[in-house]
């Protein structure tokens, strides 16, 4: 076992006491029968905003006669995942969701997801890396399976980088200074673009640079998201931000689209699972971009940025059913090959199963990013993630502080407020918070 990955497992099984996961745990219910009892297929619900979904599931419903699955679109993010936790309150959740790495804790603290052990604890054990599956393990208990693990990347215009004169940044120094290059050559051209709004990617942001955003100490939990390693990033795109050096569109926006579409924005900070969006929103680009290691502070290092499971929610009457169509959808080759199949919303998603990277990588058009083997360069960035990361138990409260409180003050004033509300929020869950 590696070192990343025996201290992946520290951290989790750490976590265990804290998140309150132990014999007696909350998330259990549920009918486990896979069988309709009228003989008719078992209809499963699956809610998802992942690219792919759609190819996906009418591959599934083709090959599979006992099971069929209902998709329906969701939003990403907080509005998604408050959407699926109303939907369990109110009794009418779907079988099946995507469940990011940073919520599973949350959600299975909560009793929102099935405990999934009997049906897919040894296909977690027995296909995915320690690192990964210590995401999705707690107290024993197999909660989600995991599909990608997405370590960032920095994506780049080529044709705009020889325009002007800019070398792709291999350090966050080097990064500044061809920011300020861009902008003295044209004041309506910028580097890149900051969201103040993805709480997401200042939290990968500060992984890298070697934050700990959450930690266990015995049964209780201790937040840091503001420790000296995020005051850090915080601090550097607060400066870029003040210096005029880079826009702050919001993430995923049609402004922030066109502005890359017309060469006003040079570059963005994305992930492995990036590219597949980057052909539907500018396919006219197609053959101009590249992706590059992320810029580091000295040494080569990655955070995760997003990565998916998929998890059972709670009401679900069909565990059993729900557990083979997730198993096929991570772990087959018909099923990666499916995802990346859908040309209206193709998927660049890096399966966290190595033995499913080879089968992603021949169904991927490389020809968008002019022929570059995305793959090979991802599946090299997930070596340099750093090991420590621990997610929340109110992860979602923690997001929207930082983007609520960022969008008026700034990235700093941002992760302070995130620190107030991990450190309230989980004393408001009845956990423990280390003194």
């Amino acid at each position: 076992m590696t070192r990343t990955s025996r201290s992946f497992r520290t951290t989790a099984l750490a976590a265990v006491a804290a998140l309150g996961l132990l014999a007696g745990a909350t998330a259990c219910g549920g009918d486990p029968s896979g069988a309709s009892a009228d003989g008719k297929p078992v209809t499963l619900h699956y809610w998802t905003w992942t690219l792919g979904a759609k190819s996906t599931v009418e591959a599934f419903n083709r090959t599979h006669q006992d099971i069929q699955v209902e998709f329906t679109e969701i939003p990403g993010g907080t509005e998604g995942y408050s959407k699926l936790a109303n939907a369990v309150k109110a009794g009418n959740a779907p079988d099946v969701a995507t469940i990011e790495y940073q919520m599973v804790p949350e959600f299975a603290s909560q009793g929102n997801l099935i405990d999934l052990t009997d049906y897919a604890g040894e296909t977690v054990k027995s296909k995915f890396p320690a690192s990964i599956q210590s995401l999705v393990t707690f107290g024993g208990k197999t909660w989600t399976v995991p599909y990608d693990v997405a370590p960032q990347l920095l994506y780049y215009r080529t044709d705009l980088f020889e325009k002007y004169g800019i070398e792709v940044p291999k350090t966050w120094d080097e990064f500044r200074t061809a920011a300020a290059k861009v902008k003295q050559q044209d004041r309506n051209v910028r580097l890149a673009s900051m969201p103040k709004s993805d709480a997401a990617l200042l939290a990968a942001l500060s992984w890298q640079a070697g934050g700990k955003w959450f930690s266990t100490e015995g049964d209780a939990w201790k937040p840091a998201v503001n420790d000296a390693p995020t005051r850090k990033v915080a601090t550097y795109w607060d400066g870029l931000v003040a210096d005029g050096l880079v826009q702050t569109f919001t993430g995923w926006s049609p402004e922030e689209t066109k502005a890359r579409v017309d060469g006003r924005t040079l570059s963005f900070l994305g992930a492995s699972w990036s590219a597949g969006g980057m052909k539907t929103s500018m396919p006219d680009l197609s053959g101009k971009w590249a992706a590059a290691p992320m810029p580091n502070w000295g040494t080569a290092a990655a955070g995760n940025y997003g990565g998916t499971s998929y998890g059972v929610l709670k009401g679900s009457e069909h565990a059993e059913a729900a557990a083979e169509f997730i198993t096929w959808l991570t772990t087959d080759k018909a099923g990666v090959e499916a995802r990346l199949a859908d040309l209206e919303s193709p998927s660049s998603a890096l399966p966290a199963d190595p033995e499913m990277r080879e089968v992603a990588a021949a169904r991927f058009d490389t020809s968008y990013l002019g022929g570059q083997d995305l793959y090979a360069l991802a599946s090299a960035q997930v070596d340099t993630i750093v090991p420590g990361w621990t997610w929340g138990p109110n992860q979602m409260d923690v997001y929207t502080a930082v983007q609520d409180t960022t969008a008026k003050s700034g990235f700093a004033a941002g992760v302070d407020a995130g620190q107030d509300k991990a450190e309230s929020g989980i004393e408001e869950r009845g956990l423990k918070l280390a003194e």
